[in-house]
């Protein structure tokens, strides 16, 4: 004789209303406060010092993504509000330009642009120590863009940050978009780029793909 199937316990379906709808409120608001329609929906996962982590969905194209950094370049071509895109001052004690240095990563998972994470790759720039590095190495890998703006010079990349030089086999996980200075629209009060860029843009040694493991654990 068949057994009758069992109801689900109330509490678990109110715990997995309340889980879905935490998700879609999220990802509503991602999707609601962007600037626009024409760039992928994205959230300010931490910002510290002319650090930014940003998070879009797991499911965000490279081509998306190269949407969302010129758009970060077109602004820091025209206006350089960013404010506008929802990044709090880079320089705020330079009255003359609030955003004269900033470096943007972006990640599709959203654990890596947590506070903590970006504060322990900020700190672990330049140490030896083997969890340093373990850090910073996944870290890079795990970025799937990334905007940099130094006073007359910009940046941007799609992919994980390599620290080598661009080979046909890293062309096929990451590029270069662009890189160099800006030549139009600069406010006048630029000046040239100085020494303050975070960690990441440069070194030796190639990294492999994206898609990196959660800093979970680290």
């Amino acid at each position: 004789m068949p057994q009758p199937k069992k109801k689900i316990d109330t509490l678990v379906k109110l715990a997995l209303g309340v889980f879905i709808g935490s998700f879609a409120l999220i990802w509503g608001g991602m999707f609601l406060s962007r600037p626009d329609r024409s760039i992928p929906p994205y959230s300010i996962g931490s910002q510290e010092g002319t650090a930014v982590a940003v998070h879009v969905p797991a499911w965000t194209s490279d081509t998306a993504i190269e949407t969302l950094i010129e758009r970060f370049r077109k602004v820091g071509r025209e206006t350089r509000d960013f404010g506008k895109m929802k990044v709090q001052p880079t320089t705020p004690g330079d009255p003359s330009d609030r955003y004269r240095r900033l470096t943007i990563y972006i990640f599709t998972h959203d654990s890596w642009a947590e506070p903590e994470i970006l504060h322990r790759y900020l700190a672990a720039a330049g140490s030896e120590g083997t969890d340093d590095r373990s850090l910073r190495e996944a870290f890079e890998k795990a970025v799937r863009g990334l905007y940099r703006l130094d006073g007359s010079e910009e940046e941007g990349r799609i992919g994980p940050i390599l620290t080598g030089k661009e080979t046909a086999a890293t062309a096929a996980y990451a590029r270069q978009l662009f890189k160099g200075p800006i030549t139009s629209g600069v406010p006048a009060s630029s000046e040239p780029p100085g020494s303050g860029a975070p960690p990441g843009e440069t070194g030796p040694g190639p990294s492999p793909p994206s898609g990196g493991p959660s800093p979970r654990g680290l």
